[in-house]
């Protein structure tokens, strides 16, 4: 395409149209009538493809291509033709990462300060992005690019999940992506994922028994949409952002892609970061000086670890590697199906290898149902019952994490983990740049520190683009990230991001000109309980990049004057972006009033509909730690009851009530690894009538049982006990369902193809509290009730 001048003023968005001046006449047949061809918008001439891989919780020691265990030769080959950046840095949690990548901005001043589940009502935690800091996609589309996003989105407040949005937030909506396939949240099953197109919920297009595997269907869509967007609008560049769940827990792959690692694990974490560290050296992706930072004392060693327990634990690391190979074969197909279109040399790819360090959140011990820890209740998955479980461990039947050692050894060489945001470990992830067109000395490292704000002023610069000053009326913030084009062509240019900060949970630092001030103040696996240090008690650590690229040398007490002056420049960083108030509660802020987010449900009740579903845990009335009814009306065939009334939750966690064999039956599943159930001592008959269940807590305290009542038509027809509950969550994708039941099945009676209700269902209702015993509600009073009980 011939290069010419841009005729557009691009600070303004979208770009005012302006009329043309040709001479007005009367007829068309006029020779005098003459109008200028209509152009469409494009970005100006040259502007790049721009494919944005962002893989989940994968630690700088992870990947081959930056010396780890876990086989990545897509990676290899990227970064063979391309740069390694063994310098760029995330925010230490998944959410936060991508609303700063997204928008150039740091993850307070775009409200995520954490993850969503977590946000509070000050502006630096809201999870709510400021119109005034557009996101990069808009931008691009609004200059004439094709955008498509494929995968996690976790930017999405949590009141706003439902399928009623509002979509502001929403990829497809107001994010600037005209395609989006994927899903909301921190994490998905990768076997029976809550799936979205565009904001309209789809389930998979195939079960685990046919093959199906998200990230292989992500992928399928991704090279789907680039393949018809080069044949319709081959002038016209892409932006796709390709985003798959993996590798963040459960850790799911097929079994032939664990087999590759039997045995390769059995050595243990702590041989196995000296042996990454080692190669790390060889590859050249760590200074020659650099030294391995020693194992902190909350880490255990692997020979303190339980002999009983190690073969549970090399089988976790087995299962995540063959996650982290499958998952890298896949970003391959997008990236080959970008070279067969011969668009590949004039493509920016940006493969960044993790969203933050790698995960810590799976106990010491690891987790068959990482839900457990999130729940306070990892002590039900003893040794005995992780041997039990240890060969279903990446199958459909699990939900499964790996142990804490396993994340410090993907680290290596450096300190903590995912969350740890004061310490490399936890925001210092590998970074591939493949851009041919763009790139004189492929093959080669870059070591000036960058950071994941830095990609949209870079992509921006790239494709001739001018930051927009105003977007859709609202005048702009600018961004706060530093293009990284001046790297592409000049290894050995002065880093110009050379002032950071960097905060999570009140895990703290800054860096600046090499020197980074560090305190970490909260262990990111100890969820519930732990004593945490005031903030002004916290212990700082001093580093000087420039001799030490692992953090391995604490100066703070050769340097003082230093120290304090990094301290100073943090508050002031911190005070700047929206940082404070810090905010370490863990517990009271999933409460959405102690919080102070909105929350979608209010009141004691919540009445539904048939054909409701895929509605989060934020989107319905919560029943945990209290008591409870579900009321129904229904009307059963002649042929009898059969199916799902209302059902919350999944496999590995939730309840539903339901009929069986005729009579109706409540199911409270534990984690997946504990089920009471509760049936009708007598069949339902034909006809139009109420059924009804109500859950009596025990009261004393968070998760505990209670006593369960079966009515039928305000009879009592069957009593039973639920002797321990779920406090804090029941899942993080599945959903509740009203007349069926999406994904993965609360009950073993039934599966997802069997669970659509045989009758008809009028409504049903939930009510909240010891004294909702109106075993009957009259059809017609039904909604001045539960508009009463708001």
């Amino acid at each position: 395409m011939p290069n010419r001048p841009d005729r557009h003023a691009r600070t303004m968005l979208p770009i005012p149209d302006r009329p043309g001046s040709a001479h007005t006449t009367y007829d068309a047949k006029d020779p005098d009538t003459a109008y200028p061809p209509i152009e469409p918008l494009l970005p100006p001439d040259g502007a790049p493809n721009v494919l944005v891989v962002l893989l989940d919780d994968v630690g700088f020691g992870a990947s081959s291509a930056f010396g780890g265990p876990c086989a990545t030769p897509v990676a290899e080959r990227l970064a063979a033709n391309g740069l390694r950046y063994n310098r760029f840095h995330t925010t230490a949690l998944c959410a936060p990462t991508r609303q700063a990548l997204l928008t150039g901005r740091n993850h307070h001043s775009v409200g995520m300060g954490s993850i969503t589940e977590t946000a509070t009502s000050a502006p630096g935690n809201s999870s709510v992005r400021p119109n005034t800091k557009a996101p990069l996609a808009m931008t691009l589309k609004l200059n004439g690019y094709s955008t498509a996003q494929f995968g996690k989105c976790h930017e999405v407040p949590v009141w706003q999940t439902s399928p009623l949005g509002p979509f502001d937030a929403w990829p497809s909506a107001g994010g600037g992506f005209e395609t989006f396939y994927g899903f909301i949240g921190g994490e998905n099953n990768q076997w029976d994922p809550a799936l979205y197109e565009g904001t309209t919920a789809v389930e998979p297009p195939a079960t685990p028994e046919e093959g199906y595997h998200l990230t292989e269907d992500l992928a399928d869509h991704a090279c789907a949409w680039i393949r018809q967007q080069k044949a319709l609008m081959p002038d016209r560049p892409f932006f796709a952002y390709f985003a798959p769940g993996a590798t963040h827990a459960p850790h799911h792959v097929p079994q032939e892609w664990i087999d590759k690692y039997a045995g390769r694990f059995d050595d243990g974490w702590d041989v196995q970061r000296e042996r990454t560290f080692e190669r790390q050296k060889e590859l050249g992706v760590i200074p020659a000086d650099a030294e391995l930072t020693a194992r902190h004392d909350e880490i255990p060693a692997w020979d303190d670890m339980p002999d009983e327990l190690k073969p549970v634990l090399a089988r976790q690391m087995e299962v995540y590697a063959g996650f982290l190979e499958h998952t890298d074969h896949h970003v391959g197909r997008v990236i080959d199906t970008i070279a067969d279109l011969g668009v590949l040399d004039n493509t920016i790819v940006y493969y960044i290898v993790g969203d933050n360090g790698a995960s810590a959140e799976g106990t010491v011990n690891g987790a068959f149902n990482e839900m457990a820890n999130f729940n306070g209740m990892a002590a039900l998955e003893t040794p005995e019952f992780m041997r039990a479980k240890m060969d279903e461990f990446g199958s459909p039947s699990s939900y499964n994490h790996y142990a804490v050692g396993w994340a410090w050894a993907m680290n290596s060489p450096l300190q903590w983990t995912k969350q740890v945001a004061s310490h490399w470990g936890g925001t210092r992830n590998g970074t591939i740049v493949h851009w041919p067109d763009g790139i004189d000395d492929p093959g080669s490292l870059r070591s000036q520190f960058t950071h994941v704000i830095d990609l949209a002023p870079t992509i921006l610069e790239a494709a001739g683009l001018p930051e927009p000053a105003m977007v859709n009326g609202v005048q702009q913030s600018p961004m706060e990230g530093t293009s990284m084009l001046y790297t592409f062509r000049g290894a050995n240019e002065p880093e110009r991001h050379d002032l950071q900060y960097f905060e999570m949970f009140a895990n703290r630092g800054v860096y600046h000109k090499g020197w980074s001030a560090v305190t970490k103040h909260r262990t990111p696996w100890v969820m519930v309980g732990g004593d945490l240090p005031a903030f002004d008690d916290d212990v700082w650590e001093l580093y000087d990049g420039s001799t030490d690229f692992s953090q391995a040398k604490d100066l703070s007490a050769e340097h003082p004057e230093k120290l304090a002056a990094l301290q100073r420049l943090w508050l002031m960083e911190a005070v700047k972006y929206g940082v404070l108030p810090m905010d370490d509660r863990t517990g009271e802020r999933l409460e959405p009033t102690m919080a102070g987010r909105p929350t979608l449900v209010h009141g004691n009740t919540q009445l539904f509909f048939p054909g409701m579903g895929r509605l989060s845990e934020n989107s319905v009335v919560s029943i945990k730690n209290k008591s409870f009814s579900v009321t129904a009306e229904v009307t059963i065939p002649d042929t009898g009851a059969e199916g799902v009334i209302i059902a919350q939750g999944g496999r590995f966690g939730g309840w539903t009530f339901f009929a069986r064999d005729g009579r109706l039956k409540f199911v409270y599943n534990v984690l997946g690894i504990q089920q009471f159930s509760v049936a009708s001592e007598s069949l339902l008959s034909a006809g139009t009538r109420q059924v009804r269940v109500e859950f009596a807590y025990d009261g004393g305290g968070l998760a505990k049982g209670g006593d369960v009542t079966l009515y039928d038509d305000g009879k009592p027809v069957g009593t039973g006990r639920v002797e321990v509950t779920q406090p804090m969550v029941f899942s993080a994708d599945e959903t509740t369902d009203i007349g069926y039941e999406s994904g993965t099945t609360v009950s073993s009676d039934y599966t997802s193809r069997t669970s659509r209700f045989s009758g008809k269902i009028a409504w049903v209702q939930i009510d909240l509290g010891d004294d909702v015993h109106d075993h009957y509600i009259d059809p017609d009073e039904r909604f001045r009730i539960a508009m009463a009980r708001q």
